[in-house]
């Protein structure tokens, strides 16, 4: 194959998981990230000997990034290693504590324990679940780019499992009847930046998926995925410039990209770009107006997008007592929940995420110390919430919070390093659009068909990855949408050597 000039924008995991399989292929991949680092999202940063992930902690499916770099030639273990957590997570709620975990028998002893006679529903929702999970995944792996799509027969198989006109909870409410057994399966439509009860029931997948294949903490933390994809791009001979932002696409009279123009002034021709910024951000900030059509700015704001985050990466000067994974629920959880997404306003009353890699890997805080990264969802920018205001008041309740759900006492004298990331630091800081952490939403109208396509329809030569594109957010997901994009690329230049 002829060495074919790709250029990717932005070093996230969906930019660099294609950037690695491309290369591996022989095509001549550069990658430009507008920061200096990699990683996109899924990055860290080091502050007096603490180490903290930026974005992603929870890492499930890994044969899907272990296909990834076999289809790249090299063996995701001689990158990076893994480690399964056992429990996966604790989730706490007002009266009780469920230890998840993927050991099916213990799982279902746990639930019977608090749940009497909920063991055999649990059992009953995974084999459902697994059938509705090899129905969809061909959908998953595979393009959506044309409504005849749906008249496949993986399209035709996969319909009745998209459980059209039902929502997560709805689905999870056909399993169990307790509350918060129903939320200990539906809240990972937070991974979505969605509702529950708005989430599609299609993505009861979600929860199975953790249940079925486990979670996975890689050490050194999941920036660590990215880091190696890196690696072998540049193994590979392709080159990643840091640093180096993108001003705007090139793109001729005939709507064909051509080439970019970085935020330095120079000039980059290349055969084809793939973007993985965030899709809203990258199509107002890189393609004027003008050249747009259904993704104009004003149809932009018309979409509809994730939730976002507040987040607290705390340095604490001694150990820490509680699991990798811990999840707060909040008093009422569906009034928390109508708060982020549809009334837009902070609640008194916030779930909390709050990860403890250190009692894992040794590698991120200093001996007999913990990194701590505190995460509580909220609204995304549409709110219009004055977050320089609204910072240090919402930092300390979500201290507290902690502290009363936790039993976990003086917080704020245990911290030594602290840096906080708000909403709107998201969008100004990291560029996401409208600070929506989890991209475009996933409801019906805009999945499959409906969500941007790998190949940008628009313009020619273009390209898309990451959880704004086909299929979606969250990284195994991300990892398909490179796996897709690649494989159609090397498709298509396959096809004009052989018509040549």
């Amino acid at each position: 194959m002829a060495r074919r000039k790709i250029a990717v924008i932005g070093a996230g995991p969906g930019g660099l998981a294609a950037a690695m399989m491309l290369s591996a292929r022989g095509f001549n991949v550069q990658v430009f990230e507008k920061q200096p680092y990699l990683g996109g999202r899924t990055s860290s940063f080091t502050k007096k000997g603490y180490t903290f992930d930026l974005g992603p902690t929870f890492f499930s499916m890994p044969h899907i990034l272990e296909e990834v770099f076999e289809s790249s030639g090299r063996r995701l273990d001689d990158y990076v290693t893994l480690k399964e957590l056992d429990p996966m997570y604790s989730l706490s709620f007002d009266d009780m504590t469920i230890r998840a975990t993927r050991d099916r028998e213990k799982m279902k002893r746990n639930i019977d324990s608090l749940f009497p006679g909920n063991g055999e529903s649990y059992e009953r929702f995974m084999n459902d679940t697994r059938k509705k999970m090899n129905a969809l995944m061909p959908i998953l792996q595979n393009k959506h780019a044309s409504m005849l799509d749906y008249l496949r027969f993986r399209s035709l198989k996969a319909l009745p499992q998209l459980e059209l006109g039902k929502s997560l909870h709805d689905v999870l409410s056909n399993y169990f009847d307790d509350e918060r057994l129903k939320l200990s399966f539906t809240f990972q439509s937070k991974y979505l930046g969605m509702s529950p009860w708005e989430c599609p029931g299609a993505f009861s997948i979600l929860s199975f998926m953790e249940h079925e294949y486990g979670v996975f903490h890689p050490i050194g933390g999941l920036n660590q995925l990215t880091k190696s994809m890196a690696k072998v791009i540049e193994e590979h001979g392709g080159e990643i410039h840091t640093g180096t932002g993108v001003k705007k696409l090139l793109i001729n009279d005939k709507r064909t990209v051509t080439g970019l123009e970085l935020d330095d002034g120079d000039l980059v021709e290349v055969d084809d770009v793939v973007m993985n910024a965030d899709f809203a951000q990258g199509m107002s900030d890189l393609i004027d107006d003008s050249k747009r059509k259904k993704f104009k700015n004003v149809h932009l704001e018309k979409k509809k997008y994730s939730c976002s985050t507040f987040m607290i990466y705390a340095g604490m000067n001694q150990q820490v007592n509680l699991d990798h994974h811990t999840i707060l629920f909040s008093q009422d959880y569906k009034k928390n929940v109508e708060e982020i997404t549809k009334t837009k306003l902070l609640s008194a009353d916030p779930s909390i995420y709050v990860q403890n890699p250190s009692i894992t890997d040794s590698t991120l805080a200093p001996n007999g110390k913990s990194a701590l990264y505190l995460l509580a969802p909220v609204p995304n920018n549409f709110s219009e919430i004055n977050w320089e205001n609204e910072k240090g008041h919402f930092r300390d309740l979500i201290l507290d919070q902690v502290e009363k759900k936790t039993g976990l006492k003086e917080l704020d004298k245990m911290i030594e390093v602290e840096e906080i990331l708000t909403p709107y630091d998201w969008e100004h800081k990291k560029h996401v659009y409208k600070g929506a952490t989890f991209n475009l939403a996933h409801n019906l109208g805009q999945m499959m068909y409906f969500r941007p396509h790998n190949k940008f329809n628009e313009l020619d030569h273009l390209w898309l990855v990451g959880g704004g594109t086909h299929p979606g957010s969250g990284l195994p997901t991300i990892f398909e949408s490179a796996r897709i994009t690649a494989n159609l690329l090397t498709e298509k230049y396959k096809l004009e050597e052989v018509q040549a």
